[in-house]
Formats: structure tokens, C-alpha cells, sequence
């Protein structure tokens, strides 16, 4: 591995990008590789799709006037060499660390980052916008790239972004397909660098559009030659469908090769208008332990980059994840009506298994979940019982979809919602901090909040058993290695649990802080009662507290407003049951990236900050 950056040290701005030769060129997406390699092994991160974008992200800055002309990565994911190429080499030892950089593109960290982004399928949009604004200005020369990867693209917004950018006139926008999906073989390679350089070049846009002016004054000719043009060019180049949107196709070519790459980013640039690029790269380029398998370095932890990922030796506890994968296989075969459902995250969501054991029974949709959540719908319609397997954040996205499609007809769709409330080192963008708000406000839903592993199965249990929709939310990574069983019994359904008697004062926890409550509740001599629902909430319970308690406290790692403590205020006011109420949560801001025990203890949910803020709220 080189430790020798001589020629990438002498970048800080993309000016000194656009000054290098051709060979040059080269050798700087050779250094940018293993700089890249070296320096996500020190602090982890996303890997593979990082080294599949160099030789792009080196051509994009040498070929268009960057930060005058704007670059939009969708996810953002495979945007470090262009953090690197940006004046921010030095900075990459802090990457998503707090304080740090994020791991994300990001508008207050660089005049580079044109667009925040962290989800997918939003880049043409934006970059739509932008060259809108562009145009409103006057600013005619500027130019807008939108670059999205193949998976990105099975989100539905992208397309609705490019249906209207086809039909808006005046615009420099430019999408590049980051195809990382298939490969290219020599000879199609090699046919399509040719085709493709021909295709943009001036001569042949120019010849096309005063060929069908000319052919106007003869309709069935103009039909025939476009018929003609379409077939000659479909034999050679896929997804011709981009034309139909109103884009002028290119591609397929390699997204390694800087000697087909820039010629053919050139004569784009000089076309301007409404343009599409196909590009096939290969995820891990470079690094073949990353190539051979780069779901396993997609987002790696630290490591030596001579040795790769090595076997953990220790003993780790379950993580919720697993326990979900666990129990969703158990369930299908007790019940041969459940389907699962995964928007594009098997791995993440740990459907693995179940996808070996149930194939027939598994639907990967893709980057799409508006589509999951009414196929969910649908499913149910027709008596099939679908756990749809999706993150937080990502649920956001089929917000109206979840009113509109499962809740408003009560169907029986089950959520289990992984990455529930801080998920650390992604940050603001991937932080699980709404869904209890979000949903609570929905009638007929359901929401668990379990505080351990065990609980996260009797809860799934009694979500799935219940007849509706119901969501079960739970955190990234392991909890406190409570032993989990391999029976199928539900916990009760809306019902909470008094974990300790105490006097005067009550801790209502909802979710994982119950254990720091716990190391502080007997100091307190304050009852501690597990929640475990939001939805229902346990009204019972809550009554006899409050009759029994002059102070509450409730606890959750969801945001305060409008989350489960606003449910426990809401009930007891409207029992005209008064006491003195404090809720503890996550603040009315976004969250930065940092470790979770770091955030927690910031925003005062450590043990010792839970304990502070109860003793000047007794006092």
C-alpha cells in the first residue's frame, strides 16, 4: 500500500485538479484510492462504494468548473474522495466522529457540497432545482451534475425528477447512472467508449437536430428515421427508456477508464441541455479484498488494510437485529401467512436467513419504501400477515403511505423498526428520533417500545398476533444481553410493568433508557415502570401512579415533542389527574454524528444526567 501521496498532497481545491495532464490524472486516482483505503481503515466508514467512484470523482473535478458548477451525490455514501480532492484531506482522521467530518456531503461543511444528502433517490431533484434557480439568475454557463447509483435509482423519486426535468427547456443538467451492478466485457467496452464519444460529440447532436427539422415538412419520414435511430442504438446501449423521458442517452462506458470518462464528460459539458450518462463501475475497484466482496466492506469498522476484516475473537452479545431475524423465522414457520419485506435492506435488517429459509416468502422491493409500505398493504388485503422490516429514518419516506394505505383501513401490517433512536456515527440524517411522534398522532396503530433484547420477541410476538397495523421500534446494535428464548409467547398487549415500588416519585421509561434508570432508582427510592407501549398506553397503570405519586418522570430516546411522554401528559390531564411532570428525551434539534454513550450523556440521558435533571426537578 503507497504511503507516498506526492502528487495528491498538492491538492487542495479542485483548480489544481483542472490543471493536471492526463497522466497526472491517473496518478492521482491511484493515490486518491489508497488514501482512501488507508484512511477509512483508521476510522471506518463506508468502503466500497467509495472505491468505486475515484477515477469518476477525479474526471467530474477536472472536467467542470466545481464549487461554480454543482455536483449533487445522491446518499452521499461515495462522495470521500471528493470530501479529499476538496481541501479536506486533513480533516479525514475525524470522519464521522463527533466534532468531525460527516460521512455524508454536507452544505455547512464545504462550498463543494452542493446538497446534504444521506437518503436516496433525491439527487436529481435537487440538482433540477438548482439548474431552475440557474436559469432564473441568468447563470446560463453553470452546469449541474446529479450522480445516483443503480439502486438509487429504484426509487420513485428519481423518476419523478426526471419526468419533469425532460420537459423543462433551458437547462444544464446532467444525470450520471453509476452503474455498479453489472460489468462490461472487453469488446462491448471498448465498442461503447467509441459509441459513446461519438454519440456526444457536437457533430452528431448538431446533424440530429437539423436532420429533424428537415424531416418536419414529412411526418412518416421523421417517425421511420426516429424508429430506425432507436433500434440501431438499442442493439448497442441499454435503457434507451431514459430518452423517453426527454434525455439524451449515453453509455454504457467504464467508470474507470479517465481516457473514455473525460472526452465524454467534455463533450456533454458542451452540449448542455437535458443529458444522461451511463457509467458501470465496479464496487471495491482496486482493492480486491473489497472486490471480492463488497457487501462485507460496504461499511466496515477499523482495520488493516493488509490484512481486511478480520474474525472477531470475543464473544458478542445478540443484537436486536438478530433477535428480530431470529424470531421472523421462528413465526414463518408456526404461520405459514407471514411475508416479509425489506426495502432493499436484507443484510441491515437481518432478513438473511429468512430470505434462505423463505424465498418464496421474501420481497426485496428495492429503494422504494412508499411501494413497500402499500405492497404491505396489499398483501394484507388478501390475508397474508407482512412484517415489513425497514429503519427509522427510512419509514419516514412512506409516511403517507402508512395513513393512508395500512392505517386508514386497519390492515394488518406489522413494522419492525430498526435503528430506533440514536444510531451514532451516521448522525442527523439516520437517526431514528421521530417514528414514536410521527406514528402516535396515527389512529389504529400500535407501537412497543421494548427495553431489552427479550422483550424485543414477546413484543413482535404480541405486535404480530395483534389484528392491525402495529409497530415495534428498537435500537442499532446489542442491548444488555438479556437471554433471549425460542418460544413464540406475546408479552401482553398494552401493558406495562412496575420493575420497582418506590414512593412519591415514578419513572415511566419507554425503550432502553429504562436501564439507566435503573442504576439510579433505588438511590431515588423511585418506582421504575417499564412502559413497553406507547400506543396503547397502559391507562390503568398510569392511574394508579398517579394516585400513589405526586412527581413523573418519563424517559424515552425518542424526541420529547409530541413522543411517548406527550401520551402519558395527555391521558392523566385528560383524567383530571394532577401531578408534577418531567419528560426526558432527545431535545428539539438534529443531532450530530459522535458515539451513542457520548450523545446521551451530551443531551443529559446517561444515568448521571437522568439523575441530575430528577434532582433539580424534585427540589
Amino acid at each position: 500500500m503507497n504511503t507516498h501521496f506526492s502528487l495528491l498532497n498538492q491538492i487542495n481545491d479542485t483548480a489544481s485538479v483542472r490543471a493536471l495532464s492526463g497522466e497526472q490524472l491517473q496518478q492521482l486516482s491511484d493515490e486518491l484510492r489508497d488514501f482512501i483505503v488507508q484512511s477509512v481503515a483508521k476510522t471506518g466508514g463506508h468502503l466500497s462504494s467509495n472505491l468505486g467512484t475515484v477515477e469518476l470523482t477525479v474526471a467530474l473535478h477536472h472536467v467542470f468548473n466545481t464549487p461554480e458548477d454543482k455536483i449533487v451525490w445522491d446518499v452521499g455514501h461515495q462522495s470521500y474522495g471528493h470530501k479529499i480532492l476538496t481541501g479536506r484531506r486533513e480533516q479525514m482522521s475525524s470522519l464521522r466522529q463527533q466534532g468531525g467530518l460527516s460521512g455524508f456531503p454536507r452544505r455547512s461543511e464545504s462550498i463543494y457540497d452542493a446538497f446534504g444528502t444521506a437518503h436516496s433517490s433525491t439527487s436529481i431533484s435537487a440538482a433540477l432545482g438548482m439548474a431552475v434557480a440557474a436559469r432564473h439568475l441568468g447563470l446560463t454557463a453553470r452546469q449541474h451534475i446529479a450522480v445516483i447509483g443503480d439502486g438509487a435509482l429504484t426509487g420513485g423519486m428519481a423518476f419523478e425528477a426526471m419526468n419533469n426535468a425532460g420537459v423543462t427547456d433551458n437547462v444544464n443538467l446532467l444525470v450520471i447512472l453509476n452503474d455498479n451492478d453489472m460489468s462490461i466485457s472487453p469488446p462491448v467496452g471498448a465498442l461503447n467508449r467509441y459509441l459513446a464519444k461519438l454519440l456526444s460529440g457536437q457533430f452528431v447532436h448538431t446533424a440530429r437536430s437539423r436532420l429533424k427539422k428537415i424531416l418536419q415538412v414529412a411526418p412518416p419520414v421523421l417517425a421511420f428515421a426516429k424508429r430506425f435511430e432507436e433500434h440501431a442504438k438499442g442493439m448497442v446501449v441499454p435503457a434507451t427508456m431514459f430518452e423517453e423521458f426527454g434525455f439524451n442517452y449515453i453509455g454504457p462506458i467504464d467508470g474507470h477508464d479517465l481516457t473514455s470518462l473525460i472526452p465524454t464528460l467534455e463533450n456533454l459539458k458542451n452540449l448542455g441541455g437535458v443529458q444522461f450518462l451511463h457509467i458501470v463501475t465496479r464496487k471495491g475497484q482496486g482493492y480486491k479484498l473489497a472486490e471480492d466482496d463488497p457487501i462485507k466492506y460496504h461499511g466496515p469498522t477499523t482495520f488493516n488494510p493488509a490484512e481486511g476484516l478480520l474474525p472477531s475473537t470475543t464473544a458478542k452479545k445478540a443484537t436486536f437485529t438478530q433477535v428480530f431475524g431470529d424470531w421472523i423465522c421462528d413465526m414463518a414457520q408456526s404461520d405459514a401467512r407471514l411475508v416479509a419485506i425489506t426495502p432493499a435492506m436484507r443484510e441491515g435488517s437481518g432478513l438473511v436467513e429468512f430470505e434462505s429459509r423463505y424465498p418464496n416468502r421474501y420481497f426485496d422491493v428495492g429503494i422504494a419504501e412508499q411501494h413497500a409500505a402499500t405492497f404491505a398493504a396489499g398483501l394484507a388485503c388478501d390475508g397474508l400477515k407482512p412484517v415489513l422490516a425497514i429503519y427509522s429514518t427510512f419509514l419516514q419516506r412512506a409516511y403517507d403511505q402508512v395513513i393512508h394505505d395500512v392505517a386508514l383501513q386497519n390492515l394488518d401490517v406489522t413494522f419492525a423498526i430498526d435503528r430506533a433512536g440514536l444510531v451514532g456515527a451516521d448522525g442527523a440524517t439516520h437517526a431514528g428520533a421521530y417514528d414514536v411522534a410521527f406514528l402516535r398522532c396515527v389512529p389504529n396503530i400500535a407501537i412497543a417500545t421494548p427495553s431489552d433484547e427479550a422483550q424485543a420477541r414477546g413484543l413482535l410476538t404480541a405486535a404480530y398476533l395483534h389484528n392491525g397495523p402495529a409497530a415495534v421500534r428498537y435500537p442499532r446494535g446489542a442491548g444488555v444481553g438479556a437471554t433471549v428464548g425460542s418460544d413464540l409467547e406475546p408479552l401482553p398487549f398494552g401493558r406495562g410493568h412496575v420493575v420497582r415500588s418506590g414512593a412519591k416519585l415514578a419513572i415511566c421509561a419507554f425503550g432502553p433508557l429504562l436501564h439507566e434508570a435503573r442504576l439510579i432508582a433505588d438511590a431515588l427510592n423511585a418506582t421504575l415502570v417499564d412502559m413497553r407501549w406507547v400506543k396503547p398506553i397502559d391507562a390503568p397503570l398510569l392511574r394508579e401512579l398517579a394516585l400513589n405519586h405526586s412527581h413523573f418522570v418519563t424517559l424515552e430516546d425518542s424526541v420529547v415533542a409530541g413522543g411517548a411522554g406527550s401520551a402519558v401528559a395527555q391521558y392523566l390531564s385528560a383524567q383530571g389527574l394532577v401531578v408534577h411532570m418531567l419528560h426526558l428525551g432527545l431535545p428539539d434539534q438534529f443531532i450530530d454524528h459522535g458515539e451513542v454513550a457520548q450523545l446521551l450523556e451530551q443531551h443529559g440521558l446517561s444515568a448521571q444526567g437522568i439523575a441530575s435533571s430528577i434532582a433539580q426537578f424534585v427540589a
